[in-house]
C-alpha cells in the first residue's frame, strides 16, 4: 500500500463524513431543534434583578 492509495482512502472518508454531516444537518427530524436554537437570541431575558 503506498501513499497514494492512503491519500484516496482519506478522500472518500473525507467525502463520507462530509454528506453525513449534510444529511444530519438537513433531516427534517433536527428541523424544530435548529428552529428552537435559531430563535434563542431573540428570546426575552426574565432573569431582571433590577
Amino acid at each position: 500500500m503506498d501513499i497514494n492509495t492512503l491519500r484516496g482512502l482519506a478522500t472518500v472518508f473525507a467525502m463520507i463524513a462530509f454528506i453525513g454531516v449534510c444529511l444530519w444537518a438537513y433531516s427534517s427530524r433536527r428541523k424544530t431543534g435548529f428552529d428552537e436554537a435559531a430563535n434563542l437570541p431573540f428570546a426575552d431575558d426574565i432573569n431582571d434583578d433590577d
